[in-house]
């Protein structure tokens, strides 16, 4: 099942000794990512003059697509918290958006980014009932997001699909179609939590039947336990239809603006106007569909091999490569290393405030 934030121990997300070596981790991958990519044709000198000839004011508007990304974010965090009467401001809101990105962005199948941003909330004095229903709210919302960012890509531009390798259509095609199952589970766990217990209880059944499980009877108390919470968190959202729509709309500028970084590079790199770049767009729209395929931190490889991939049908090999490294360096890099910073001071300050009291 979809991981439920744990809102009972309120535990730091800095406390987990395993955190520190995810963190580890994701520096290791990160650098083998980048060398991968550096590997195929790279050079130093001609990097640096590429980066010293683009356009400045191209480059910051990368850059505030990239803040955009953290910000919406803590948009649709905000719009969902204040439907169930809590007013956090907007630090707040980005605070619970920057844990959300820097710690699924480390942790394997992205499983520390929503206890992390629990755990903040908590912190500003939110129940546990409306901590995890605006927690799993923004979830459906961020896969529908997706969804329909694939759907205007493929409506958009096939042609552009079709221009991938055969491979990299297999990683979109199953990112598209994981994302679409993740939405009918979210639905399920929303509005037909009966179904879905009744699911899962089959399932449990067969694997003890298979001897893959064991004690049937106390995993099935665990399971009913489970689909308790999670048809309690579905009463919470109901009747918040207008949220709901607001916190789509957010989650959707955010995916777009992230998309939009590589754009912005591109125009600020290639000297052409933003109306050419814009085709750009669509080729990152697929990278995220692809990216999607496979948890964190296979995701990134993946990121990089699919923008590469694309890329070389439009320019030369340094080209391709010089615009990966350089978009990546704005979209996601720079996006982890300040949501980082940023977390670990408003956990120092909340650290610091229980102390006092």
């Amino acid at each position: 099942m979809a991981k439920r934030p744990n809102t009972n121990d309120n535990q730091s997300p800095f406390a987990d000794r395993k955190q520190w070596l995810f963190m580890a981790l994701f520096v290791v991958i990160a650098a083998v990512s980048v060398w991968a990519v550096m590997s195929q044709d790279f050079s130093p000198a001609e990097f640096g003059a590429y980066v010293k000839g683009a356009s400045f004011p191209w480059l910051i508007m990368a850059l505030v697509s990239m803040l955009g990304f953290i910000l919406f974010e803590a948009l649709a965090l905000l719009v969902l918290c204040r439907a169930f009467g809590y007013r956090p401001r907007l630090w707040n809101g980005y605070i619970y958006s920057a844990s959300d990105i820097y710690f699924s962005a480390i942790t394997p199948s992205a499983t520390g980014g929503q206890p992390a941003s629990a755990y903040f909330m908590m912190k500003d004095g939110m129940s546990g009932m409306t901590v995890t229903a605006t927690l799993i709210a923004n979830l459906c919302m961020y896969t529908l997001s997706i969804i329909v960012i694939g759907l205007i890509c493929l409506f958009g531009r096939f042609d552009i699909f079709l221009q991938y390798s055969l491979p990299s259509q297999v990683l979109i095609a199953v990112g598209f179609l994981m994302q679409v199952g993740l939405l009918l589970f979210f639905y399920m766990v929303l509005r037909r939590e009966k179904l879905l217990h009744r699911m899962c209880s089959a399932v449990l059944r067969l694997l003890c039947r298979m001897r893959l499980l064991r004690r049937q009877e106390e995993k099935q108390q665990k399971l009913d336990a489970y689909m308790e919470r999670y048809r309690e968190d579905a009463r919470a959202i109901s009747g918040h239809t207008g949220a709901m729509v607001l916190c789509f709309l957010f989650n959707l500028l955010q995916r777009a603006s992230q998309i939009a970084v590589t754009m912005f590079v591109y125009a600020a790199t290639a000297g052409v106007s933003l109306w050419q770049a814009a085709e750009l767009w669509f080729w990152q729209g697929y990278v995220v569909l692809g990216s999607n395929c496979i948890p964190i931190p296979g995701g990134m490889g993946v990121s990089d091999y699919l923008m590469l991939d694309g890329f070389r049908n439009m320019m030369t090999e340094n080209q391709a490569v010089n615009l990966e490294l350089l978009s990546r360096s704005f979209s996601f890099y720079s996006c982890v290393i300040i949501c980082g910073i940023s977390v670990f001071i408003q956990y120092c300050v909340v650290k610091k405030r229980g102390r006092l009291k």
